[in-house]
């Protein structure tokens, strides 16, 4: 079982205090767009083996959305942090690199 930190309330609690949203850092597009960015952003997702960052929703607390990154084999969390940023801290990066030296950052986008 997962355990997370909210960062926006400093709980620290089981996954099911809170509700998975899916992939963080998606870029979203505009009425304007083309179909096919409308498309890839509704319909395609990365779903690796290994380091992934997702948004989690603090369901039973502050009901406030935070991102993640974890591992989807192992259920390692590296950490938490605040859904009003395009990239993950630079201290979380650091963490997933030394713990998984083929992982680059920037391998999210």
């Amino acid at each position: 079982m997962l355990v997370l930190e909210c960062p926006c309330c400093g709980i620290t609690a089981e996954e099911t205090e809170f509700h998975a949203g899916g992939e963080a850092h998606l870029k979203r597009f505009g009425p304007e767009s083309s179909n096919e960015d409308f498309e890839n952003y509704m319909f395609m997702r990365q779903n690796p083996k290994g380091v992934h960052l997702e948004r989690w929703r603090h369901n039973n607390g502050c009901g406030k959305w935070f991102h993640a990154a974890r591992c989807t084999m192992t259920l390692e969390v590296f950490g938490t942090y605040s859904a009003q940023t395009y990239e993950p801290p630079k201290e979380i990066c650091d963490i997933i690199s030394a713990k998984r030296p083929g992982w680059l950052r920037g391998a999210f986008s």
